[in-house]
C-alpha cells in the first residue's frame, strides 16, 4: 500500500514523501496515528499543490535573503568600541554588537545567533563575520571596528 507521510517517521521517510508500506502497518499504525494518509488520486493532487506552494515560498525567501546579503555587502558595517590609548579594545567585539550595528545602520534585524566571528577581535580594523541565513545560505560580510570617540 502506498501512503503519503504527513510528518517525519523514523526509518521510513520525511514529510510529504510517498512511501510503500505493508497494508497492516498503514491501516493499524500510520493512518490512525495521523502520520500518513492513503495515496489516492485526491491526496496526491493535494500533495502536488502543497509542494508547489512550498517551492514558491522558498523562491521568494531566497530572493529576500539575496537582497539582504547584497545590502550588507554594499558598504562595510561600522562597529564602535571603547579603546585605550594604544588602540586596543576594552574587551572584544561580539556578534551582539554586530547585530546592533546592522539594525542601526542598515535597518535589518538579524539574530545574533546567526552571526559567527572566527577571530578574537581585540584591535581596531576590518574583519569578516560569517552569516548563516539557513537552508545552506551563508555569506561572509565585512565589518569595521572603529573607535567610539570618532
Amino acid at each position: 500500500m502506498e501512503v503519503i507521510l504527513i510528518q517525519d517517521v523514523d526509518n521510513l521517510g520525511g514529510k510529504n514523501e510517498v512511501v510503500k508500506v505493508k497494508n497492516g502497518y498503514a491501516r493499524n499504525y500510520l493512518i490512525p496515528q495521523k502520520y500518513a494518509v492513503e495515496a489516492n488520486p485526491s491526496n496526491l493532487k493535494q500533495l502536488n499543490e502543497r509542494l508547489k506552494v512550498a517551492a514558491k515560498k522558498e523562491t521568494a525567501l531566497l530572493a529576500e535573503i539575496n537582497k539582504v546579503i547584497d545590502i550588507l555587502k554594499a558598504s562595510p558595517i561600522k562597529v564602535t568600541a571603547k579603546t585605550g590609548t594604544s588602540g586596543k579594545i576594552f574587551g572584544s567585539v561580539t556578534s551582539l554588537q554586530i547585530a546592533r550595528a546592522i539594525r542601526e545602520q542598515k535597518g535589518y534585524e538579524i539574530d545574533r545567533k546567526r552571526i559567527s566571528i572566527t577571530d578574537d577581535i581585540k584591535e581596531l580594523g576590518t574583519y569578516t563575520a560569517n552569516f548563516d541565513f539557513g537552508n545552506n545560505n551563508t555569506a561572509d560580510i565585512e565589518f569595521e571596528v572603529v573607535n567610539e570617540a570618532e
